[in-house]
């Protein structure tokens, strides 16, 4: 694969909370409190492919500029997102890098 386009955005991804009890057991790919992901526009390495789909328009925003707080969240390159089975509650946030 040939890398040609300088990314001008970083993402996290960290996991907030699991189900109930913050056990691993309750999430299917065994996501803990504290994991975290990293990218700029691909799916992280290890990370749940469907939760992937409700991040990527988050990251989106946020790279063509948008605000996140018009969505609901407190900050405008930081939001929440809950994966699609509802047990993995997520922090994603957003850095510009230095050009």
């Amino acid at each position: 694969m040939k890398t040609w386009y300088a990314e001008d955005w970083r993402f996290v991804i960290e996991v907030v909370r699991v189900g109930k009890e913050n056990k691993a057991e309750e999430c299917r790919l065994g996501f803990e409190p504290g994991d975290t992901f990293e990218c700029m526009y691909g799916t992280p390495a290890g990370f749940c492919p469907t939760t992937f789909l409700k991040v990527f328009p988050a990251l989106e925003i946020v790279r063509c500029n948008g605000d996140l707080r018009y969505l609901g969240a407190s900050d405008a390159h930081e939001t929440t997102v809950t994966c699609p089975d509802g047990v993995v509650l997520f922090r994603v946030s957003g850095e510009q890098q230095a050009a």
